[in-house]
């Protein structure tokens, strides 16, 4: 997209909210190299997945209220991948960082 003078929506982009449309306040982003995007949704404690051309995104992480459970995060900021594609979660008013193993939510 060298020179390109306009984005293109690839995630959320239906306004503020919690649907599998929407975001509120996305944080960070990751992309695969089968072009899948997973985005943090800040506002929403949880993670995104948004495969290549898709209209909604699935909660993949999260998405169980804030708080401090396994299942929940509070106020996420960032996330990676490792080699084995274990995701890697940085819960930032937890103070600690969480791996899940999502290939088994796939």
């Amino acid at each position: 997209m060298e020179g390109a003078k306009q984005g293109i929506v690839v995630a959320g982009g239906q306004g503020r909210g919690n649907g599998l449309t929407q975001m509120f306040g996305p944080e960070g982003v990751v992309v695969d190299q089968l072009g899948t995007v997973y985005v943090v949704d800040y506002g929403n404690a949880r993670i995104m997945r948004w495969p290549k051309g898709a209209t909604h995104g699935s909660i993949i992480v999260g998405g169980n209220g804030e708080g401090g459970q396994s299942n929940q995060l509070n106020r996420p900021v960032g996330l990676s991948f490792d080699r084995q594609g274990n995701l890697y979660v940085v819960d930032n008013n937890n103070h600690r960082v969480q791996t899940f193993n999502i290939a088994s939510n796939a």
